[in-house]
């Protein structure tokens, strides 16, 4: 049986992100940017979140050392959201810049932890509009 790598990612990156960050990201998506939103979708989502290796609070882990050490925090953020929704706790979150501030500086570990800060921020204010 052949697997619609574009569905299960689909699916995976909704459950994992939000079906809100989703629809928000097609919406902003153009003829320019299809192509890498698609190819982003069938193989980071539908092939290496989908494997069995790893399960996605892990991968989240992952994700929140190396988007934080490589100072990208508009993904960080997202992932950020993503790691509370798969499980991990703020101070889980927390204990992953930590581990970054050590091996990557103390800098890099505070522009993280400011960065969750912020989204644990708003995420609060937007529960208590719900």
């Amino acid at each position: 049986m052949t697997v619609d790598r574009f569905a299960l990612g689909e699916q995976i990156r909704t459950e994992v992100l939000g079906p809100e960050y989703v629809a928000a990201s097609s919406a902003n998506t153009d003829a320019f940017s299809e192509p890498l939103r698609e190819f982003a979708i069938r193989n980071l989502w539908g092939d290496i979140w989908a494997r069995p290796g790893l399960d996605r609070r892990a991968r989240s882990i992952v994700n929140l050392a190396i988007l934080s050490s490589d100072n990208r925090p508009g993904e960080l953020k997202t992932h950020i959201r993503a790691a509370l929704n798969n499980g991990m706790s703020r101070e889980e979150i927390g204990e992953v810049f930590l581990q970054v501030a050590l091996y990557r500086g103390i800098p890099t570990g505070s522009d993280a932890t400011r960065i969750a800060r912020q989204t644990f921020a708003e995420i609060d204010a937007q529960a208590g509009k719900a």
